[in-house]
């Protein structure tokens, strides 16, 4: 059944019960509401409740736990459809935002690899390091961007912020292979989660260097070349406010920048 929800109150609904109804669409200033769990089992009222107990761990560090409020991390696991015992690949975790949500949620019965990529394990390792040694479901895997392989097939990989940074010359990183890479990884039926900030329309990957962003469409269209499925928007961490013309390290937007999350899925 099709609800429409705005992405602030998309958690909400699955803890009231609804069928996770909570992708937004956007196209040209239109917006359509999709089931969240096309083509996949419920995500279910139960895992709203798995979402918000994730968020409320008392391990997650009090400087994360402070970046809730522009994040929305209950919105995104909801989004991205991540359920126990998935097997999930958080692409250059950092400090682990991410994976610490994602390994409370998936349980003993599923994993979590934080993917670092050779070009920087020298100074990410010791943390995703520290990620294994506080969570028994994750564990660290290097490999080059563009032929990342896993030890198993997953259900879900995961990209915040970072996608734009491979198109930057000095990571020496073949987009296209990378994506055609995390096809050849997932599941059929696998989610492929990306999450950017949104560069000017018409400006491809001309900012990626200069301003650290990407134009969404080009990023969809280059995903679906290697063969996924769009499946749909949330609007979660959108600012309208943001004309894309700043570095999303300057002051006056870091942290506030306009953001696009799409959803893409492996066919099968």
């Amino acid at each position: 059944m099709i609800k429409r929800l705005t992405a602030g109150a998309a958690v909400l609904a699955l803890a009231a019960g609804l069928s996770g109804c909570i992708i937004v669409s956007s196209d040209g200033g239109s917006r359509t509401v999709v089931s969240a769990d096309a083509g996949m089992a419920s995500t279910g009222p139960a895992y709203g409740g798995l979402y918000a107990d994730a968020v409320a761990d008392s391990k997650r560090p009090a400087d994360e736990v402070e970046r809730d409020a522009l994040r929305h991390p209950a919105e995104m696991l909801a989004f991205a459809q991540v359920a126990p015992g998935d097997k999930v690949a958080d692409i250059r975790p950092g400090a682990g935002y991410f994976s610490r949500l994602f390994s409370d949620v998936v349980g003993p019965n599923g994993r979590v690899y934080a993917f670092v990529p050779n070009r920087t394990m020298e100074r990410e390792n010791p943390r995703a390091d520290a990620l294994v040694a506080a969570y028994p479901n994750i564990v660290r895997v290097n490999g080059l961007l563009d032929s990342m392989t896993y030890a198993e097939p997953l259900d879900m990989i995961f990209m915040s912020q970072e996608y734009h940074d491979f198109h930057i010359p000095g990571f020496n990183t073949d987009v296209a292979k990378m994506n055609a890479a995390v096809f050849a990884a997932l599941k059929p039926g696998g989610r492929y989660i990306l999450i950017d900030h949104q560069a000017a329309p018409g400006t491809g990957i001309s900012a990626v260097q200069t301003l650290h962003r990407i134009e969404g469409d080009y990023l969809k269209r280059e995903v679906e070349a290697a063969g996924f499925v769009f499946e749909g928007e949330s609007t979660a961490v959108a600012n309208p406010a943001d004309d894309h013309s700043l570095n999303v390290f300057d002051e006056a937007i870091r942290g506030k920048t306009d953001q696009f999350v799409y959803r893409f899925r492996k066919p099968g």
